[in-house]
């Protein structure tokens, strides 16, 4: 029996199978609400016969945005787009997610093809005015005001979540973006009670997965992304991520997406196939908590491997849903498993 292709339960929601899609920013939005592009691009992999579509990092503030172009969550004016966007994804046979973030000091910069370059359109905010890079704006640091308004924002952006159809919901604490950027000491300098030890730098991101689980109904998963480790010394560490983990699980969270690196630039990342995958096995070993692996697992039986070696409980494919919609078809073709819908039977 195929784990891959075997059910799996959070709380009150059952996914079909082990197979997720990656939140990964389509920059493609208009005033952070839903176009067309994104209204084709998610429902088509949820016919390709992922379980859960995890629609891309959707930003809490309009300053928390990784791009103007990005999807937004901060005013009901989204809610239409979103509304009709989980509505396909779950009539196209998947379960509707969707990452909540804020981009902090990594905001306001063009798309990737446009160069990527930071456009000094408004002063982003962060735990310190360290700037990501050079020629990147300096930006400010959070007040407790400021501290209050963000954990706020979140919070709205669960309900509005929930309003749009949405069943499960993740919380964006990676790639340097705002709540990441607290938990490292790369990015967090702070002298307060949010800076210093590594209880005062989760500090922040607990009260905000606290804030959200207060809103997000008991019966619906919550899932929290997390860059597992910096890739420096000195930095964000695995064992750092396992007393987050634990920290995380005590407040409600049902699963660690566990991705890597994004917090200072020019990094040396060890890329390889899973290299993420570790991460994963050892949260799930030590604490318990449901894991999921990411990062360049392209192929069916490597996946069918990870769970059955027990190293993870979700599978998060990213650039290959980009390059192969239907791949979980031919997953259940390579694995024993008939995954497509009867619509496409003659195909096979």
């Amino acid at each position: 029996m195929s784990l891959l292709f075997s059910p799996l339960r959070l709380r009150s929601i059952t996914l079909k199978n082990r197979i997720a899609m990656s939140p990964m920013c389509q920059y493609s939005a208009e005033g952070g609400r839903a176009t067309e592009w994104h209204l084709v691009h998610y429902p088509t992999r949820a016919v390709g016969g992922a379980g859960l579509i995890l629609v891309e990092a959707t930003a809490v503030e309009a300053r928390g945005v990784i791009s103007p172009e990005d999807l937004g969550i901060w005013s009901d004016d989204h809610l239409p787009g979103l509304t009709e966007l989980a509505r396909r994804i779950k009539s196209a046979g998947a379960v509707a997610g969707i990452q909540i973030a804020h981009a902090g000091r990594k905001a306001g910069v063009l798309p990737p093809w446009k160069g990527g370059r930071p456009l000094h359109q408004w002063t982003p905010v962060a735990p310190s005015p360290l700037a990501f890079a050079e020629g990147w704006p300096v930006p400010q640091a959070l007040d407790p005001a400021g501290l209050e308004e963000v954990r706020w924002a979140f919070q709205q952006a669960a309900k509005r979540a929930l309003l749009a159809g949405f069943e499960v919901l993740e919380i964006h604490m990676a790639h340097g973006y705002l709540l990441h950027s607290f938990l490292s000491p790369l990015t967090n300098h702070r002298k307060d009670q949010y800076g210093g030890s590594r209880e005062g730098r989760m500090r922040f991101p607990l009260q905000v997965a606290e804030a959200v689980r207060e809103v997000w109904p008991a019966e619906l998963p919550l899932l929290v992304r997390v860059s597992a480790v910096d890739w420096v010394e000195d930095g964000w560490s695995l064992e750092d991520t396992i007393v987050l983990a634990e920290a995380l699980r005590r407040r409600g969270v049902d699963l660690l997406d566990c991705s890597s690196g994004g917090a200072i630039p020019g990094v040396r990342i060890p890329l390889a196939p899973g290299y993420q995958v570790p991460f994963a096995a050892e949260v799930r070993k030590v604490t318990g908590l449901a894991t999921g692996a990411v990062g360049l697992i392209t192929e069916p039986f490597q996946a069918e491997a990870i769970l059955q070696q027990g190293q993870a409980d979700l599978i998060l494919l990213g650039r290959a849903l980009l390059r192969e919609p239907y791949w979980p078809y031919r997953a259940g073709q390579a694995l024993g498993f008939k995954a497509w819908p009867p619509q496409y039977e003659r195909a096979f």
